[in-house]
């Protein structure tokens, strides 16, 4: 995965809730899916959901809906074959997250699950389980880091000859400088433990909440 660029929005419901959506952007070359310049492995995902503030707000469960638009899951427009461009709605993703922070540590556990909702019986159709937990340290109220697990798994492949298998699986680390106001701009690195994945991994996430 090349970036990924989000934002996240809370509105507070009552004292224990906030409402919820955010929006990311995806760049994904180590898919190597070979669309050349037609602008196919760019992908954007987009959801609601609603976040319960529990331990005087150090905790937050965070349950999800989203949908994605491109051509990864369901294959995207399609020509003799081939991908020609992507899709609106080309998945769908409900996802849980969970966050806890206080003075000196902060944690955080990503779930989700990307179903193909276009071409999802056609020959080119994709479902994948994301997941993701990192712990860290705050040396400042601006500068934290710490370990980060992550793991990307095939669990549905229509593809001719496909089979679901591990995308990815990674373990390295990260450092994230924050603002006040919400703005935080993150870098993980590390390698993949898959051998048949061979090559490190980065990943640079920015990102808002308001």
């Amino acid at each position: 995965m090349g970036a990924i660029v989000g934002a996240s929005h809370f509105q507070p419901v009552d004292d224990k809730t906030d409402f919820s959506f955010y929006g990311t952007f995806w760049t994904k070359p180590a898919f190597g899916l070979g669309q050349g310049n037609t602008g196919d492995d760019l992908w954007t995902e987009f959801g609601v959901g609603v976040n319960f503030n529990l331990m005087d707000g150090k905790l937050k469960v965070k349950p999800q809906i989203g949908i994605t638009n491109g051509s990864l899951l369901g294959g995207g427009a399609r020509a003799r074959s081939a991908t020609v461009g992507g899709k609106f709605l080309d998945g769908v993703v409900p996802s849980l997250t969970v966050n806890y922070s206080d003075d000196k540590t902060e944690a955080e556990y990503y779930g989700g699950y990307y179903l193909a909702a276009r071409n999802r019986e056609g020959d080119a159709a994709l479902d994948f389980v994301h997941t993701w937990v990192n712990v860290g340290y705050k040396a400042s109220p601006n500068v934290s880091f710490g370990p980060h697990y992550e793991l990307l798994s095939n669990t549905r492949n229509t593809y001719v000859g496909g089979r679901p298998s591990k995308t990815y699986e990674w373990l390295g680390g990260y450092v994230q400088f924050a603002l006040p106001k919400g703005f935080f701009a993150r870098f993980t690195a590390g390698a993949d433990l898959d051998k048949d994945n061979a090559g490190d991994f980065y990943m640079m996430s920015v990102g808002m909440s308001f």
